[in-house]
């Protein structure tokens, strides 16, 4: 069952244009419109009845381009009402970083250095710190490393000999943690160095008595480290707010170092950040609506190109039961550590708690119940490459369209840019007209961006559906062939027709027509896609054999869907010569953009 974010129950209502018995006829005169010379907006709009509009509205929006969106270059997606998360730059997290730490140190009376290590040990969590310091203040010292006074008295002396090194120096090279255990500074710079150079565990740092759980705090590094070290610090310090944090993520994209702080509850996964990059914040993917993050996860590893590598993976390394990071075994026993700041201690075998490890699951290193599921779900390996084999061809059949719509999403986005940085201006001049009254062809362009991302995303749906589902899957080519027709037609519309506008030697008296066309194509080509994706997230779950049998019969009276689709070309495409039930044939152009 695939994952719902925030959508609606389906019903006869919102899919009242797919279960009506004039469906095909009233979406062949829509296209009639779209096409004709005299299309008027105002006349197509019988195409979705008033109840129809009324369910979409409640829903929220999905993430396609709003009408009333802003003339922002980097406004790739729509505005939602209320966004459930917050696009945190480095000034934001480290404004909050010191306002917790102020926080704590306040209420607690103690120093920001402590208040700090107190944060660091309960990721950050205020009313976690808060709760278990007033519950139990000893216990949480003890565990910290927050020792209220000096376990060693050296006050008196006027010289040292160092635990490490063994050198007798003046009191004046010596340095110590709040346990008092005294070492001379060379050492405790080397020691500090040595453990910042290894990554963030550097975070957890102890006395280097081996006896002492004294922590070593942020006043230690800034008196003792290099300029170097120090800085490395810092930033690991300021990583681990956001990555200890349950509500924040960094961006995913390349050069980015924004963070997201996400509410739980708060709609879907798509997130935004600044850099217009969008993402899914439950996978950290790019967004990948309406697909489930499970089904992503396996597209992508079947897509991987070094196929090579893709196998040592598999077989040399697993992912934390944690925090899900890959790591390879080393060493020949089960218990394995995770690299902090995670440390999390697991079995090999069977990847549970190695503490949950004794005699009920046969000792230590010899975990039995890893043997038992592998012996229940064991699959001869002959069979397994036969089942690949005859799942190639599917597979090709996929991932080219899916390739395809990236393609065309990439050259959309080149296209927009161009758009707007030179033609845009060159429109005004060459139509008469204004910026504001243009806004529609920005628009345009980034529905089209924003349709072939989830147009993508639709055939790694597709491969993934079940074949004995018939109904399903007729209902799915439905969905999907609607929504890629109407967003050909648009993409056409901006893409040449546009193009006569723009190399006129003057203004056109069917600019403003053209206008029209080009905004009623945007709003059908949003609502044909907010039909498929509230149909796909909604698991296909609605859909019953009458109603497909009403929406496929009439499109090939005379013979079965191809298995490539129509015509041949694929789920979801038309092909130029496809007439449509109750109309005549229409010319799509499937140009690759």
């Amino acid at each position: 069952m695939l994952r719902v974010f925030g959508s609606q129950v389906l019903n006869s209502k919102v899919f009242g244009m797919v279960l009506e018995d004039n469906v095909i006829e009233d979406s062949a005169s829509v296209e009639d419109d779209f096409d004709g010379d005299d299309y008027d907006y105002d006349d197509g709009g019988d195409y979705y009845d008033d109840d129809y509009g009324d369910a979409g509205d409640d829903d929220d929006d999905y993430g396609l381009v709003e009408d009333d969106d802003v003339d922002d270059p980097g406004a790739m997606v729509s505005r939602r009402p209320k966004l459930g998360y917050t696009v945190l730059q480095e000034a934001d997290i480290k404004q909050r970083q010191e306002d917790d730490i102020s926080k704590v140190s306040t209420v607690l009376s103690l120093s920001q250095v402590e208040a700090t290590i107190l944060l660091r040990h309960y990721n950050w969590n205020v009313n976690e710190v808060h709760d278990e310091w007033f519950s139990d203040e000893e216990r949480v010292r003890k565990s910290v490393g927050l020792f209220e006074r000096p376990v060693v008295d050296v006050s008196d002396a006027s010289k040292f000999t160092c635990g490490i090194c063994f050198d007798l120096l003046p009191c004046d090279n010596f340095a110590s943690a709040s346990c008092g255990h005294p070492f001379c500074r060379e050492c405790w710079q080397g020691y500090i160095c040595t453990s910042i150079n290894d990554g963030p565990g550097c975070l957890l740092l102890r006395c280097p008595e081996p006896s002492c759980k004294a922590a070593v705090g942020p006043d230690m590094i800034d008196k003792l480290a290099p300029c170097e070290e120090k800085e490395k610090y810092s930033q690991f310090l300021l990583r681990s707010y956001i990555e200890d944090n349950r509500e924040a993520k960094w961006c995913p994209a390349p050069g980015c170092e924004n963070a997201v702080n996400f509410a739980v509850g708060g709609g879907d996964f798509d997130i935004t950040c600044l850099c217009s990059y969008r993402f899914c914040w439950n996978c950290t993917v790019e967004a990948h609506r309406p697909v489930d993050c499970e089904t992503v996860t396996k597209w992508m590893l079947k897509n991987s190109v070094d196929g090579e590598n893709v196998n040592w993976i598999l077989h040399n390394s697993k992912t934390c039961p944690k925090c899900k990071r890959p790591i390879e075994k080393n060493q020949g026993c089960m218990h394995m550590t995770c690299t902090p700041p995670c440390s999390y201690e697991f079995c090999w075998l069977c990847l549970r708690a190695w503490s949950s490890h004794g005699v009920a699951t046969g000792g230590f290193y010899s975990c039995n119940v890893y043997e038992a599921e592998m012996q229940k779900g064991n699959v001869d390996a002959e069979m397994r490459r036969e089942m690949a084999k005859n799942s190639f061809e599917k597979y090709t059949h996929y991932y080219e369209r899916w390739a395809s719509n990236q393609s065309s999403r990439e050259k959309a986005l080149e296209d927009l840019n161009r758009m707007e940085s030179e033609n845009m201006e060159k429109l005004c001049n060459v139509q008469c007209t204004t910026m504001s009254q243009l806004k529609c062809i920005t628009e345009a362009w980034l529905q089209i961006v924003e349709c072939r991302r989830v147009l993508k995303w639709t055939y790694a749906y597709g491969y993934y559906l079940p074949e004995h589902e018939k109904t399903k899957t007729q209902f799915f080519e439905y969905l999907q062939g609607e929504a890629e027709a109407g967003l050909e037609r648009l993409h056409r519309c901006a893409e040449k027709e546009l193009d006569k506008y723009v190399t006129a030697d003057g203004p056109l008296s069917d600019f403003d027509d053209f206008r029209t066309k080009l905004t009623g194509l945007t709003s059908v080509t949003k609502t044909y896609f907010e039909n498929l994706v509230r149909a796909l997230e909604n698991g296909l779950e609605d859909v019953n054999s009458t109603a497909c049998n009403k929406i496929v019969s009439p499109r090939s009276p005379a013979s079965p869907r191809s298995p490539t689709g129509r015509n041949g070309k694929g789920r979801g495409s038309r092909g130029k010569e496809s007439p449509r039930a109750g109309g005549s044939p229409k010319s799509v152009d499937d140009t690759s953009k």
